[in-house]
């Protein structure tokens, strides 16, 4: 179990988290974390980068509008 200080808006400070014994078998890497004042649970989660598509569009390029139907 490793400790981490982060801000709790349970508690409205920074408080020392800790991380609970994993059941799903993250081990060291779980990414949930309890806050040992209140007890609050923080799940810290990341996400791989997302491509996206580039505009065509350059600056001073006209943009053309459809007219409703």
């Amino acid at each position: 179990m490793g400790d981490r200080e982060l801000y709790c808006d349970g508690c409205d400070a920074d408080m020392p988290f800790e991380m609970p014994p994993c059941q799903d078998g993250h081990g060291d890497d779980c990414p949930e974390l309890v806050c040992t004042g209140c007890g609050a649970a923080l799940l810290i989660a990341t996400f791989p980068p997302v491509r996206t598509a580039r505009s065509t569009l350059r600056r001073g390029d006209a943009v053309r509008r459809h007219r409703a139907a």
